[in-house]
């Protein structure tokens, strides 16, 4: 029997039968495992969920039994249930969802933002400035810390042992994020931000004024060559991972621009490193030199002004405005929206102060 299992570490998870044609959001490395198997000639009939247990020993019976009621075991192109039994020279396909792998989650009482929860998520609206979930440099102080509070203080029923990321944003970006609260909803909401089918949108502040109202912007993104704490965009495409993005200008402020954005394909830093390639680096984007004046007049009022509006906005100006996905029980889409955070709202407010006077 042959294994093709790739988990998302450094880079992103591709089935090597179809690399050029499968793009994983990189934002969410960690969080899947994706399994190709192909049932040896020697084979005995046997039940799926048994025959899964052989190779996953640290999953348990319930989450190989919840992944295929998603949808997520697929044999021979076709989704089955638990009580399939393999036959020789089947082809399995599985895709395990999974929260980060730390040992230990400290529930602590962390103020959050829950705009919708039931049985199956909870929807939160992410401050900016908190880390997702515990890791090198961050084991406590985060959502997922305060989550496990949450969900301690409510009694909520869960069949998870640790909270259920379905996906993550930067610390520094702010906005929306869906979390699942039992094994089912996290299969059955892993399956579809794999198959890119929620839908989300962007709010970011980019220094400069865009040229055209509505655009895409292509090119692979890779580790920059020089610069390791960045991402760069290789446009001839000779190194990196396909990206595109989507955008569509919302307002202008003359040295800046309020844009939306469409991913298509959702690389680590996506929209950060694509702006910067064509000239509009995010404000106050430290990491990508946006924390800078990089568009506007030199003068001493000017260079002031910003000043001002950096210590309104101490952070890279970009925030998950929308989030859609289908209920895993109800089967109907919701649909959830993340109003303007203040800083960036009181940045918006001094940028249309400035200009009118």
């Amino acid at each position: 029997m042959s294994e093709d299992n790739e988990d998302f570490l450094d880079e992103e998870l591709l089935d090597s039968n179809s690399i050029d044609n499968l793009d994983i959001d990189e934002e969410n490395k960690g969080l899947y495992e994706h399994l190709n198997l192909t049932v040896d000639k020697s084979q005995e009939p046997l039940r799926i969920d048994k025959f899964l247990l052989i190779f996953r020993q640290n999953s348990s019976r319930n989450k190989i039994s919840q992944t295929c009621r998603a949808g997520n075991v697929i044999v021979n192109g076709v989704a089955v249930k638990q009580n399939y039994r393999v036959k020789p020279g089947d082809q399995i396909s599985v895709l395990l969802a999974h929260p980060p792998r730390e040992n230990v989650i400290i529930p602590q009482n962390i103020p959050i933002n829950i705009i919708y929860e039931d049985d199956d998520l909870v929807v939160v609206d992410k401050e900016p400035g908190m880390v997702v979930h515990p890791g090198f440099g961050n084991w406590d102080g985060t959502l997922v810390n305060a989550l496990a509070y949450h969900f301690e203080q409510n009694n909520a029923k869960s069949d998870l042992d640790r909270v259920g990321l379905v996906h993550r944003i930067d610390k520094d970006t702010s906005g929306l994020l869906v979390i699942a609260k039992n094994e089912y909803a996290l299969s059955f909401l892993a399956k579809q931000f794999f198959d890119r089918k929620t839908k989300r949108l962007y709010w970011a502040f980019v220094w400069g004024n865009v040229q055209d109202d509505e655009g895409t912007i292509r090119g692979h993104i890779g580790r920059h060559p020089k610069n390791r704490m960045q991402m760069h965009t290789y446009e001839d495409g000779s190194q990196g991972k396909h990206a595109v993005t989507h955008y569509k200008v919302l307002e202008r402020f003359k040295y800046m621009t309020w844009v939306e954005c469409k991913l298509e394909t959702g690389r680590t830093h996506q929209i950060r490193a694509h702006f910067k390639h064509i000239g509009h680096t995010l404000f106050n984007d430290e990491r990508y030199e946006g924390h800078t004046p990089l568009r506007g007049v030199n003068l001493p009022k000017y260079k002031q002004f910003i000043k001002n509006v950096f210590e309104i906005l101490p952070r890279h100006a970009l925030h998950a405005h929308t989030l859609g996905f289908i209920h895993p029980t109800t089967k109907k889409e919701l649909y959830f929206e993340s109003p303007m955070p203040k800083d960036m709202a009181d940045a918006v407010k001094k940028w249309r102060n400035y200009l009118e006077n």
